[in-house]
């Protein structure tokens, strides 16, 4: 039997806690819209509206970004990391500069606005037209040495 293979980065880009805040004044204010129709239609636009804002809330900040089983999982992109390049972390001021206007309009760019850091990794795969993936992370160096073992065990093996 197959051994799991082994998941060496794993980090969920969870929305901060403010925006559960928003999500909470969201179902508020449905409730505020509703109460003209009284009180219990107030109760079902704050169930209502909480609902739909924390739904959304939580879907943006499920995204994972994971190197296992021989590939970068971004998102909905699965690179195997034998077509990747060097990884750079960026900073924040660095990171800025590569959303706005250092950004090539054929790059992957998985983008969270609430985390300021991320990881640029080249792509050198010949017929790949992608120039560069762009991933959001809290953890840029882990993701960067992570990315580097795994390209270097890929090459080896």
């Amino acid at each position: 039997m197959d051994e799991p293979t082994p998941t060496t980065f794993d980090e969920r880009l969870t929305a901060p806690r403010s925006w559960w805040l928003i999500a909470a004044a969201l179902g508020f204010g449905a409730a505020m819209a509703m109460l003209p129709l009284g009180t219990l239609a107030a109760l079902g636009g704050f169930v209502v509206g909480g609902a739909l804002a924390a739904i959304a809330v939580s879907a943006y900040g499920s995204v994972r970004v994971r190197i296992v089983g021989g590939a970068l999982v971004a998102g909905e992109a699965r690179i195997p990391v034998s077509a990747l390049g060097d990884a750079e972390a960026l900073d924040a001021e660095e990171a800025r500069a590569w959303r706005t206007h250092r950004a090539d309009t054929r790059a992957h760019m998985l983008l969270r606005a609430y985390i300021p850091t991320a990881v640029r990794v080249k792509v050198t795969d010949p017929e790949d037209p992608t120039p560069y993936l762009f991933v959001s992370t809290r953890h840029p160096q882990e993701l960067t040495d992570a990315l580097a073992t795994a390209r270097d065990s890929a090459q080896a093996g």
